[in-house]
């Protein structure tokens, strides 16, 4: 492989790589202060992506309105999500909890295809997104270098709020005991409400850089990339938002690189996130930064 091929794969990865991480982080929020699996994250990062795309299409709010006016509405949704879907489940054994992610999963999908139509939707042209620029003789789209850059900057927000705040003291309180974290005076509710609505957030800045990057929409498009960025978060270690990162570059690499140099096999490209899974899995079970935890059920 020339020298500038194996940059311009490597630009793609980093980028892919940087999505993943977004997206996963939110997992990794969700289960660290709850124990649960959000499944219905993936049509959340959906979700963010659809706000985006009518706002800027059918209310012709400037791009950069309209992307606040999406993260909001995503927000919202999830906290909505887990006032309704999860909290009246909280004492319930894990797998109801899981059972009713799942089916929140099915039902936001199916009333996505009614709502929005099943044909898939071009997200409309971004200038200052799908320029290309050139490093030499490496050729990429403007939105390429901007992934990288906000999730390098949401995930440095994310970690002052959970090391440097009272929230993220609060969402550490209850992730280490729920019940003693009540009996410390904590707002458990408002705390839990809190992750749920930055978990949604990221998973709407993830839906709406990948649709500037790969500008389709249809309702199932979060599916994949949720199993995905729920892959990226066992490997890394389900709970620890360093983990998550680590574990969508690693991810994004490896999905790229094998494809890059093995083009033969690209269509496995989606097999080799779930072979990865394995193996970490069979190293090192609780991830490449997690902890052995026990977990009640």
């Amino acid at each position: 492989m020339e020298l500038s091929t194996f940059f311009q794969q490597l630009t793609n990865a980093l980028s892919l790589g940087s999505l993943y991480a977004l997206i996963a982080i939110g997992y990794t929020m969700v289960y660290g202060i709850l124990r649960l699996i959000n499944f219905a994250h993936g049509d959340v990062f959906m979700l963010g992506a659809y706000f985006a795309f009518y706002a800027v299409t059918a209310l012709a709010m400037p791009w950069w309105v309209a992307f606040v006016v999406a993260l909001a509405l995503t927000a919202a949704f999830g906290m909505g999500l887990e006032r309704v879907a999860y909290r009246p489940l909280r004492d319930s054994p894990k797998i109801s909890v899981m059972i009713s992610a799942i089916g929140a999963s099915f039902l936001i999908e199916n009333v996505g295809i009614v709502l929005f139509g099943g044909r898939p939707k071009s997200f409309p042209s971004i200038p200052l997104f799908d320029t290309v620029v050139h490093f030499g003789s490496v050729s990429m789209l403007s939105v390429s270098l901007f992934i990288p850059v906000i999730t390098a900057v949401v995930l440095g927000a994310l970690l002052w709020i959970v090391h440097g705040t009272k929230t993220g003291l609060a969402m550490r309180a209850v992730s280490t005991d729920l019940d003693a974290a009540r009996l410390m005076a904590i707002d458990v509710n408002k705390t839990i409400s809190l992750t749920f609505g930055i978990g949604s957030l990221l998973a709407g800045v993830g839906g709406i850089m990948w649709t500037m990057k790969y500008p389709q929409l249809n309702p199932l498009m979060g599916v994949m990339p949720g199993l995905k960025c729920f892959i990226a978060a066992v490997i890394g270690g389900i709970g620890n938002i360093q983990g998550a990162v680590l574990g969508g570059f690693l991810l994004g690499m490896i999905e790229i690189m094998i494809v890059a140099f093995l083009p033969e096999l690209t269509g496995y490209r989606d097999a080799f996130a779930f072979v990865l899974l394995i193996v970490v899995l069979l190293v090192k079970p609780a991830g490449l930064l997690g902890k052995n935890q026990t977990v009640k059920v």
